[in-house]
Order: structure tokens, then C-alpha cells, then sequence
């Protein structure tokens, strides 16, 4: 439950930046949280991407950056990691700097099937095992509904055999909502992951609702719109309700703006800079934004 209390404490830790590893995890600094409808497990509302992010080389001047990424995202608390084998190296990094730091077993880890056919889903999924260094993934998504109902059924037999926990489907543009909610409607899997923004909130419609309806759990991807949101409020003051709802950053109130649905379980932002990553944090403390607070928001983009 949220409390004035831990809003402060949270943010006060959190400010700290790079103090954050150090930083004891108490009721009171914990992230907010949404429960996932299948299980009743809950995750924290600030999330990963790392399609771009974090596919790099395994230089020491690559990967220092993200390992302090990754630090800061497990010493807030934070623990849903999402990626994919089309994300170049991204997976390869992730296991890395997962089993570097002995952090595989706070990571809520998720991942996707982009492919046709059984075999080759088969196959595509032991890869991004062998790539992560695990048995097993929280969540598998098949990647923009390809081959879904090939792919999904493998994924509900990869569930049987408990190397899987949760099963999936994604999309990334308000032009496949529709055949994602008619996926969704028709195999009911645990998880849907799509892209809703302050200017793109056509999920609204029929996502969030069959979400709600169905008991399925929602990700939320592009929340900054592949960095447009900030090329348009360059220069621009927040809004004057910021402050008081603990909001610094555009970045913040546009990920509190993700999170507020009711029908959202966690929003994924990607970042390979650590400062970055310690502000997206902060949007996972506080209140969802409220109806007048949202408008105001959605107003600057008319």
C-alpha cells in the first residue's frame, strides 16, 4: 500500500544514485508493485527493454555502463528485465551481467519466440537459454504474434515442464491492437505486452479492457516513444502539479503517465546510462496520475 512515508523514503534513497546498491530494501523504499492475474505474484511497476540498450560488445568500456544499469535496477527493487533474441546481443549481455553479479535469482526474466514453426521456436528458445545462462525464464512471449498459435502452444507445454512460468504475446503499434486483442480473446495467455504512451493510448480501447476482463497481466513498450516524447517538450517546464505528485523529469511523469491504468502491470523502459536508469526509477514511487493530471499531460502534445 502506498504511504506518504515510503514515497519519501524512496525518493530520498533513490536520489542518492549511486548509493543505491547500498542501500538496504525496506517496506518502506520498496518500489510499487501490481499483482500478475494468474498467479497473484506481484512484480514492481518499473521494468527493462533492452532492444537497443543493452546489445553491445563484450568490451570493458561497453559493458561497464550497463552493469551499473543493472546495479541500480536491482538495488531499487526493480526486477522485470524484457528482451528478445532479435535484440543482437542483448540476451548474451544480459546473462553475462546477470552471472557476474549474482542477480539471476532477483531478475523476473523474459524473452520471446520470433519465428515459424515448432521445431524452430524449439530451437530459438534453447539459444536464448544457452545466451542467458539459465534453465528457465519467468515469462516467454511470442514475439509480435508470429506463428502465435504454433508458438504459443509450445510455450504451454514449455510451462508443463517448468521451464517456463508465464506465457505471452507482444506488439509494438497501434495497427496490430486490434489483431492482438483478437489473439489475446482467443488463447488467453498470462501476459500481453503492447505500446501505450501519452500520444499513442489507443491500447484504451480493447487491450486494457480484455485485459481486465480475461485476468491477464500488461507490459507496456515504447512509453517514450523511442525518445520523440522528449524531443518535444525539449526546453518545456513541467506541468505545475509535478511537484507536488513527486514528479522531476519528463521522463518520470511520461512512465507515471504508462503506469497509471489500472490494467497495467509494469512498464519497460530501456536505457544504457546509468543516470537514466536511476530517474525511470523514481517514476515507481508515488500515486498513478490522476484523470485531470493525465489530460494535462495528453494537452501538451495536442
Amino acid at each position: 500500500m502506498f504511504t506518504r512515508r515510503r514515497f519519501v523514503y524512496g525518493l530520498s534513497a533513490l536520489g542518492a544514485g549511486i548509493q543505491l546498491p547500498g542501500m538496504a530494501m525496506t517496506a518502506d523504499t520498496a518500489m510499487n508493485t501490481r499483482r500478475i492475474p494468474s498467479s497473484g505474484q506481484t512484480v514492481p511497476v518499473i521494468g527493462m527493454g533492452t532492444a537497443d540498450s543493452f546489445n553491445v560488445g563484450d568490451t570493458e568500456q561497453e559493458r561497464a555502463p550497463l552493469r551499473e544499469v543493472m546495479r541500480r535496477f536491482f538495488a531499487a527493487g526493480a526486477s522485470v528485465i524484457d528482451t528478445a533474441p532479435s535484440y543482437g546481443q542483448s540476451e548474451t549481455v544480459i546473462g553475462d551481467l546477470l552471472a557476474e553479479l549474482g542477480l539471476r535469482d532477483k531478475a523476473f526474466l523474459c524473452t520471446k519466440i520470433g519465428t515459424s514453426g515448432r521445431e524452430a521456436g524449439r530451437a530459438q528458445f534453447q539459444e536464448s537459454l544457452r545466451r542467458l545462462k539459465t534453465d528457465k525464464v519467468e515469462l516467454l512471449q511470442v514475439h509480435n504474434l508470429r506463428d502465435w498459435r504454433t508458438q504459443l502452444a509450445l510455450i504451454q507445454e514449455l510451462k508443463a515442464r517448468g521451464v517456463v512460468r508465464y506465457s505471452g504475446l507482444t506488439h509494438y503499434y497501434e495497427g496490430a491492437h486490434d489483431e492482438l486483442a483478437d489473439a489475446v480473446q482467443a488463447s488467453k495467455p498470462d501476459f500481453l505486452q503492447i505500446n501505450y504512451s501519452v500520444i499513442a493510448t489507443g491500447a484504451e480501447k480493447r487491450l486494457f479492457p480484455l485485459a481486465q476482463n480475461l485476468g491477464i497481466a500488461v507490459l507496456v513498450n515504447r512509453a517514450f516513444e523511442d525518445g520523440r516524447l522528449f524531443r518535444e517538450v525539449g526546453g518545456k517546464a513541467l506541468p505545475g502539479w509535478a511537484a507536488e505528485a513527486g514528479i522531476t523529469s519528463w521522463a518520470q511523469a511520461f512512465l507515471r503517465f504508462a503506469i497509471s491504468p489500472p490494467a497495467v502491470t509494469a512498464v519497460i523502459p530501456a536505457t544504457s546510462r546509468p543516470d537514466r536508469q536511476s530517474d525511470n526509477l523514481r517514476a515507481g514511487y508515488g500515486q498513478p496520475l490522476t484523470a485531470e493530471q493525465r489530460r494535462s499531460l495528453q494537452s501538451m502534445f495536442a
